[in-house]
């Protein structure tokens, strides 16, 4: 049974009369994998241009005969293409961390879910996922369509042609205006850190943020720090479980820091934590792909949405209230008591964590 978010993405698809976009950085061929592939095949059948972008590294345990079938029923599906060419063969960098689909050009979803059943909570290892997606529509939905045709350039070199859609005012049901803000290692910028940088600045009284995972640079844990210690209700959530080691060993390298100037942490017990959800005060809020780790900062083509609007922030800070009741505080305590042996790993877990 597919959750809230695919329920809305495929109604999305379904009902698509003219192009469907769709970019994922993880597509697994399992049962939900398997029921994105008949959609896209009946879509395109049916004469809606169906174009599909996956991150070769992010879908390397993809079957051939899974794309293989898209194209026989006249899907335009494509790898991300970063490996290209002899010197790249063996690049496991710049990955493209974007998942979009886009329907239309009069709706669009982002967030943090792949095509897997384990983003269905169905992987006993991790148990319940928790996850967050945002459905867009109004003129956000150009911003993002835009990320993806720099993306499908990028990866076929050619510049998708699609028809003119005339940009949906605000519906009476809309609760924040929203920014799609995409980021990557060829930009003048570091934009994502520079977007972390600027929210951290700006926060006066809340900035909670969850990530799964957390191995900010030196500036980013600078400004949490300094955040903290001008007043602002600093909380990071992570999870629990890990799902990648040297990430999980290295969180536990910031509480004693953390601690002195009033920065907490927190796990999240009711499952896997994988959302990428921030709120700043009581007006600002965001979700997106990135994670407060190098790689998103810095090697990753992440997209990020930040809203304005108190409704859709308040909105946002009330789920993440009902997030922080499953979850436990952590402190140094918690590393003290482990063994030495883990903690000798955290310190070199932390030592590498710009190659994370």
């Amino acid at each position: 049974m597919a959750t809230p978010t695919f329920s809305a993405i495929f109604a999305a698809i379904d009902s698509a009369t003219s192009y469907l976009l769709i970019q994922f950085f993880i597509i697994r061929d399992d049962a939900l994998g398997q029921d994105l592939h008949a959609r896209l095949c009946r879509k395109a059948q049916a004469g809606v241009r169906v174009c599909l972008l996956y991150d070769e590294i992010g879908c390397i345990g993809l079957p051939k005969k899974y794309s293989a079938s898209l194209r026989l029923a006249g899907v335009q599906i494509h790898p991300f293409n970063t490996r290209r060419g002899w010197r790249n063969r063996f690049q496991i960098n710049f990955r493209n961390h974007r998942k979009i689909v886009i329907a239309d050009g009069l709706v669009a979803f982002i967030g943090g879910h792949n095509v897997g059943t384990e983003y269905l909570g169905q992987n006993p290892r991790f148990g319940r996922w928790r996850d967050t997606h945002v459905q867009l529509t109004g003129s956000t939905v150009a911003a993002v369509q835009w990320s993806f045709i720099e993306d499908w350039h990028w990866a076929t070199g050619d510049i998708l042609e699609l028809p003119c859609v005339p940009t949906a005012l605000p519906g009476e049901g809309a609760t924040a205006t929203a920014i799609a803000i995409p980021s990557g290692p060829a930009d003048d910028v570091s934009t994502c850190l520079l977007l972390f940088l600027a929210a951290i600045t700006a926060a006066q009284h809340r900035l909670w943020i969850a990530s799964p995972y957390f191995v900010p640079d030196e500036a980013l844990y600078d400004a949490l720090q300094l955040a903290a210690l001008r007043g602002v209700d600093v909380r990071i959530m992570l999870p629990s479980k890990p799902d990648h080691l040297l990430v999980y060993l290295s969180s536990f390298s910031f509480l004693e820091s953390a601690e002195r100037v009033g920065v907490k942490f927190y796990r999240y017990q009711a499952g896997f934590l994988h959302q990428k959800v921030m709120v700043i005060d009581d007006d600002l809020a965001a979700v997106g792909t990135a994670n407060l780790d190098n790689r998103s900062l810095r090697l990753n083509f992440e997209l990020t949405v930040l809203f304005a609007g108190k409704p859709f922030a308040q909105e946002v800070a009330a789920m993440l209230q009902e997030d922080f009741a499953h979850c436990e505080p952590i402190s140094t305590g918690d590393l003290q008591r482990r063994s030495f042996f883990f903690q000798i790993a955290v310190r070199i877990a932390r030592l590498l964590s710009p190659i994370q």
